[in-house]
């Protein structure tokens, strides 16, 4: 294609009418509505009433192609490339390496070795890394999941401080439980320095997830899994997080972590929201190393894991995560009837944005743009990269 591109007749996650987006390279040049569209003698590319935006982002991802990221050092930036290339494919713009509860030296020789990769890393066609998100070790041990209990310890300051050590500017996003902390300056700590706090792994009363969220934090990681239900007398950290317009819940949808029956009631709850679209709500994919990889039986830290339809547990059968790609929540939410189109693309591709304070699809701002189409006979949502480059 030629440097300059218009994209006629796309339509845009949450925005209603059609619009004609001006594309020079890879930056967005201008958005107008196909009403107030001017005619430019340039390449031409007639979307016919598909969806546009930019590449998704995966805010909680545990490993690919059999690599664990709290395993990842220095010797296996190739295969971290390989992951970055693969993600690109399954329509990932950014993501954020998770490293689920281990040792305070893994921790750091992860985050060491991501930094460096970080750094060195400039391949186009590859998905980018944002920031580290931190999935311990300060959760609740009676909601630890599939994370050993030997490590847990609860949110100090001082332990976080011993934690984040020198790599403040490489995490993004730490999950911790707000009920065991008992300093108060832990949340406000992790927010001077840019770290995004995600209430998670937790028994928190809505009281005490209030008292965090009054302090800074304003994430909360997988919602409904690793947390009390909701109760009428006690709505816990779920309910409060989903009435505070201040707060982005992250979930799974690949129907194991989440019922469908409870997934529509989570997405119900979501809309109509002014402060954000579907009220704060984001997908991830919680995926574990054997992402990119066949079902089977894979080693996960000192255990294994079996992997079937993309469901991973361990041999107790505890729900480990999945290896299913965050695209794949979306198309489930549109297959079983509980989004519309434009709400699933906003869960993939918008939300996880602004739960990192990351720039929308705006004139001036650069863009990897993928194309959606929903096939109406089959209810089959199917997406392209655009390549206008």
């Amino acid at each position: 294609m030629s440097d300059s591109t218009v994209i006629l007749n796309a339509r845009l996650p949450q925005q209603p009418g059609l619009y004609q987006i001006v594309m020079v390279g890879n930056l967005v040049q201008s958005i107008q509505p196909m009403a107030a569209a001017q005619h430019r003698t340039a390449q031409t590319l007639d979307v016919a009433g598909d969806w546009i935006s930019p590449g998704v982002v995966d805010l909680q991802i545990n490993g690919a192609l059999g690599l664990a990221f709290p395993d990842m050092r220095a010797a296996h930036y190739e295969k971290l490339q390989s992951i970055c290339k693969l993600l690109w494919q399954q329509g990932v713009d950014g993501f954020c390496p998770t490293l689920v509860t281990t040792s305070l030296e893994n921790f750091h020789g992860s985050l060491a070795a991501i930094a460096r990769f970080k750094q060195q890393s400039s391949d186009s066609g590859s998905a980018k890394i944002l920031g580290v998100h931190l999935e311990g070790p300060f959760l609740n041990p009676a909601k630890r999941g599939a994370h050993p209990i030997e490590y847990l310890q609860p949110p100090s300051l001082e332990a976080v401080k011993a934690l984040i050590g020198e790599f403040a500017e490489s995490v993004k996003i730490i999950t911790l439980a707000p009920e065991l902390a008992a300093d108060e300056g832990v949340v406000e700590w992790l927010g001077d320095h840019q770290i995004t706090v995600s209430l998670g792994h937790s028994r928190a009363t809505a009281e005490q997830a209030n008292r965090a969220f009054a302090q800074g934090a304003t994430m909360v990681t997988h919602a409904f899994n690793a947390m009390p239900g909701l109760h009428h007398r006690e709505p816990g950290l779920l309910g409060a997080a989903l009435t505070d317009p201040r707060v982005f819940c992250g979930f799974i949808a690949d129907g194991e972590h989440i019922c469908p029956t409870m997934l529509d009631w989570l997405v119900r709850s979501g809309r109509g929201s002014l402060d954000a679209p579907m009220g704060g709500l984001f997908l991830v994919s919680d995926a574990l190393s054997p992402l990119g990889l066949p079902d089977g039986t894979y080693s996960w830290d000192t255990r294994q894991i079996a992997v079937v339809s993309g469901t991973a547990r361990l041999a107790d059968g505890t729900l480990a995560g999945t290896t299913l790609p965050l695209i794949e929540g979306a198309k489930n939410l549109v297959k079983w009837g509980i989004c519309s189109v434009d709400e699933a693309i906003a869960l993939v591709a918008q939300v996880p944005r602004q739960a990192l304070r990351m720039p929308a699809l705006s004139p001036g701002s650069p863009a990897q743009l993928l194309r959606w189409h929903h096939d109406q006979t089959t209810q089959q949502l199917i997406w392209q990269r655009l390549n206008l480059a």
